[in-house]
C-alpha cells in the first residue's frame, strides 16, 4: 500500500503540472501576445471545447476574474454532461464528437474574420469535432492554439478522416500536463487510476493566459472591464463592471452576426 493517501498524492500530482505550465511560460506569452493584439483589433478570440473540456472554455470567460473579448462556443449537444443516460445522455454526446461536418455547421453561425484568434480545447486532440474546428478556423484565416494534453495525445488514435490530431492544425501548442488516460492516482486492489488532471492543468494556462492579456490590454490603455466580486470593490462598481462588460461583450459578438 502507498505510504500517503490518495488525497496528498493527486495533490503531489497536481504539483507537477503546475510545473509543467510553468515550463511553458514562452508558449503563454505568445499566445497573450496573439490574443490581446486580435482584442485591441475590437475582434475575438473564439474558445471552443467538446466534452468536460467546455471547463476551461468558461474559466476563461464569463466568470468572475474575467473579461470581455472572448467568444466560448459551447454546443450544448456535446458538453451536456448531467443527465448522463436517457435524451441528452452521455452515448449520444459522445457520439457527435466524431461526427464528421458538425464543426462547419457550428461555426456557420459566425462571420468569423481574418486577425481573429481561437483557442482549441482538447484533452486527447484526436476526437472529430474539435480537430475540425481547428481546421475550419485555419482555413478562414483564423490563427489556432491548441491546448492538449501531449502525454495522453500521443497515446490516442485520432478518429479524424486524416488521421491528423488537432495539434496538426494549430499555430501553437499547450500542455496541460495531465498523463496517458487522464486519471492520476492509483488505488490498491482496484484495476484503473482516477482523479483526472485535465483540468487542474488546462485552468492554470488558461488563468495564465488571462492574467497577461490583461496586463497587455491595460498597458495598451485600454484596461478590461473585469468581472469583479461586490466583496472587493463594493456592490454598485461591482454591478456597473458586470453590466458593463456584458454589453461591451454583445458589442463585440454583434459584428459576428452583422455579416452572415
Amino acid at each position: 500500500m502507498p505510504s500517503s493517501s490518495p488525497a496528498l498524492r493527486f495533490l503531489e500530482a497536481s504539483e507537477r503540472l503546475l510545473a509543467r505550465a510553468r515550463s511553458q511560460e514562452s508558449q503563454i506569452q505568445q499566445a497573450a501576445d496573439w490574443f490581446a493584439e486580435t482584442i485591441l483589433k475590437g475582434q475575438m478570440v473564439h474558445v471552443f471545447a467538446s466534452g468536460h473540456s467546455r471547463i476551461m472554455v468558461e474559466e476563461m470567460w464569463p466568470r468572475y476574474g474575467s473579461f470581455p473579448g472572448f467568444n466560448p462556443i459551447v454546443e450544448l449537444s456535446l458538453t451536456f454532461h448531467n443527465l448522463v443516460v436517457g435524451a441528452n445522455g452521455q452515448r449520444q454526446a459522445m457520439f457527435l464528437e466524431n461526427v464528421s461536418g458538425f464543426a462547419a455547421r457550428i461555426l456557420r453561425n459566425f462571420a468569423l474574420q481574418e486577425g481573429d484568434c481561437a483557442l482549441v480545447i482538447s484533452s486527447s486532440g484526436c476526437n472529430v469535432v474539435p480537430v475540425e474546428i481547428a481546421e475550419e478556423f485555419q482555413k478562414r484565416g483564423v490563427r489556432v492554439v491548441a491546448l492538449i494534453s501531449q502525454e495522453h495525445s500521443d497515446a490516442s488514435t485520432s478518429r479524424h478522416r486524416d488521421g491528423k490530431k488537432l495539434q496538426d492544425f494549430a499555430d501553437l501548442v499547450l500542455d496541460t500536463g495531465a498523463p496517458v488516460g487522464d486519471a492520476m492516482v492509483k488505488i490498491d486492489n482496484l484495476d484503473t487510476p482516477v482523479a483526472p488532471g485535465s483540468t487542474v492543468g488546462g485552468c492554470l494556462i488558461i488563468n495564465a493566459i488571462k492574467a497577461e492579456v490583461a496586463e497587455r490590454l491595460t498597458k495598451a490603455g485600454h484596461p478590461p472591464k473585469v468581472l469583479t466580486a461586490g466583496a472587493v470593490c463594493g456592490a454598485e462598481k461591482a454591478t456597473a463592471l458586470f453590466e458593463a462588460a456584458y454589453d461591451e461583450h454583445a458589442r463585440r459578438i454583434s459584428r459576428y452576426y452583422a455579416g452572415l
